[in-house]
């Protein structure tokens, strides 16, 4: 899963602040292997403007980070409208899609002062640096016949600042 929250942003005219997005995203083999099955979930309180903006912007169609993705997906699953609830509570984050998806990731167990552990990974989609977080119990993800527990399992969350 691949969730996002906006905090600020434009697409031309088209204010973004306040929307959430998330991709569920299934790899058969490796990522870079291509094959990527992908599904949309765009927040219901999205207009029609919003939406197409959220649409290019995700689908990596404007380019920009989500680009990197486009030439490896090869089955698109559909875009959703959907309530998506989406929560930081100190150092950790969670994104909700009632009766679809749970997630919530925490900062990996650290002595550092900061309680964080930052990384530069060079993900494209954070490429400047992501903090190592583990899924709390509870990570679950089942739509489009795909399902999935990310509970204790790898995670990561970032700050993002994306412009094209």
């Amino acid at each position: 899963m691949l969730a996002f929250h906006i905090d600020s942003g434009r697409y031309g005219d088209v204010s973004l602040d306040g929307l959430n997005v998330a991709l569920a995203v299934h790899s058969p083999g490796p990522m870079a292997d291509g094959n990527l099955a992908v599904a949309a979930y765009i927040d219901e309180r999205a207009n029609d403007q919003q939406t197409t903006a959220l649409g290019t912007i995700f689908t990596g169609a404007e380019g920009g980070p989500m680009a990197a993705f486009a030439p490896l997906i090869t089955r698109q699953l559909g875009v959703k409208k959907t309530p998506i609830r989406y929560a930081i509570e100190g150092k950790s984050r969670s994104v909700e899609i009632p009766g679809i998806m749970q997630m919530a990731v925490a900062p990996i167990p650290t002595m550092h002062p900061s309680g964080e552990i930052w990384a530069n990974l060079g993900h494209p989609a954070a490429p400047d640096r992501l903090a190592l977080a583990v899924g709390n119990p509870g990570s679950t993800f089942a739509d489009h016949g795909m399902r999935w527990d990310n509970s204790g399992k790898n995670g990561h969350y970032a700050p993002i600042s994306w412009a094209n």
